[in-house]
C-alpha cells in the first residue's frame, strides 16, 4: 500500500509541477495546493504503518507498536503551510481578478530584456501581454 501511496505522492507532485508553470494565478494556486498535498501524502508514507496511540506512560505502552507522532506534527505543519500560501494566493488574484479583468502573470520587462539579447523571441510583451511578432 506504501508503494501506491509515494506513485500517488509524485503524479500529485507532477501535476502540481506543470500547473505551475503557467502563467495564470488559478493554475498557479491549484499547482501549489496539489504539492502541499503531495507532501502530506510522503509525509505520511514516510510514517510507517499505523499504530496505537502514542499516548500513555512507558509501562502502558511496552510492547505495543505506537504511531511515530512527529510525521503526524510535520504533516499538520504543512497542511498550515499550505492552507496560508493558498489564501495567499487567493488573495492576489482576486486582486489581479479586480483590477486588471484577467489573471494572468505579466511578463516582467527585464526578464523579456533579456531573453531578446539571447534570442527567445516567444516570450510575451510586457507591456500588452501578446507574443512578439518580429
Amino acid at each position: 500500500m506504501s508503494w501506491t501511496l509515494a506513485v500517488c505522492a509524485a503524479g500529485l507532485a507532477a501535476v502540481g509541477t506543470w500547473l505551475a508553470m503557467d502563467r495564470t494565478l488559478t493554475r498557479i494556486l491549484l499547482g501549489l495546493s496539489l504539492w502541499g498535498h503531495a507532501a502530506v501524502l510522503l509525509l505520511l508514507v514516510a510514517g510507517g504503518r499505523p499504530g496505537a496511540a502514542p499516548l500513555g506512560s512507558a509501562t502502558e505502552l511496552a510492547g505495543v507498536d505506537v504511531s511515530d507522532p512527529l510525521v503526524q506534527a510535520l504533516a499538520l505543519t504543512a497542511i498550515v503551510i499550505t492552507f496560508a500560501v493558498t489564501a495567499f494566493l487567493l488573495a492576489l488574484a482576486t486582486r489581479s481578478w479586480t483590477l486588471t479583468g484577467d489573471d494572468r502573470v505579466q511578463a516582467d520587462p527585464e526578464d523579456t530584456r533579456v531573453a531578446s539579447l539571447q534570442g527567445d523571441e516567444d516570450l510575451p510583451d510586457p507591456v500588452s501581454g501578446t507574443e512578439d511578432a518580429q
